[in-house]
């Protein structure tokens, strides 16, 4: 029987964090697949291996582009899938593994596709996305009655035209453009409704309740609550 691939979401970063599903899944599988990027090293291992004990496993590392070039992602991503086609045809289930949750920005979206064109079965394993764990570690809530919830890429621009909707807005992977980011703030009257959570649920987490605290040189995973 062919291998199925499971897009395993290890939630922001504390391993108590992983879902019971989650640990099920990557105690049964014999073969982890763990997406590795010059900045983020393998983090998303060091995650699942603070919850399960996977020195017997076969680990096989993802290399990803960090660049925004669709050609170069599509080549990337195909690369991928062509690593991890071979073990679902020896009849290896393989878990890939996803930061926060494997359909919010997740790399393990484009693969999965490519391996279902390949004619192979796919499960999504959700895990606890990063803006959750963020308003948990700022004790706000992400939504009021009847108002919407707003989950925007900051590093892509655009900001003049998602910061004036109603509703609770959430910019993630703030850190490369914190100083714009800040300008956008300032300029649509929300800078005294935003906080943020650099690095959540990491042992070098860092919570800002003010914007006046922030440094500009935030690290990547920063995520910015901007409240009604």
């Amino acid at each position: 029987m062919a291998g199925r691939l499971y897009g395993v979401g290890v939630g922001p970063g504390d391993p108590e964090l992983l879902t019971l599903q989650a640990v099920r899944i990557l105690r049964e599988v014999p073969v982890i697949a763990a997406p590795r990027t010059r900045g983020e090293k393998n983090l998303a291992l060091d995650i699942a291996g603070g919850a399960v004990d996977l020195s017997q496993k076969e680990i096989l590392y993802l290399e990803f582009l960090m660049v925004k070039d669709p050609d170069q992602l599509e080549q990337s991503h195909r690369r991928c899938a062509e690593q991890i086609l071979p073990l679902l045809e020896q009849g290896k289930d393989v878990a890939m593994l996803n930061l926060g949750d494997p359909s919010l920005y997740g790399t393990y979206g484009y693969i999965q596709r490519l391996v279902e064109q390949a004619g192979f079965e796919t499960v999504t394993v959700p895990g606890i996305p990063s803006f959750c764990a963020v308003a948990a570690q700022l004790g706000r809530s992400l939504t009021v009655m009847d108002k919407p919830l707003h989950i925007i890429p900051a590093g892509h621009g655009g900001l003049e035209q998602t910061l004036p909707l109603e509703g609770t807005k959430v910019l993630m992977k703030t850190g490369r453009a914190m100083a714009q980011v800040k300008e956008a703030l300032r300029s649509e009257g929300c800078y005294q409704k935003a906080a943020l959570v650099e690095n959540c649920c990491l042992p070098n987490q860092r919570i800002c309740r003010t914007m006046d605290e922030v440094p500009d040189d935030t690290g990547y995973f920063t995520t910015i609550l901007i409240g009604e």
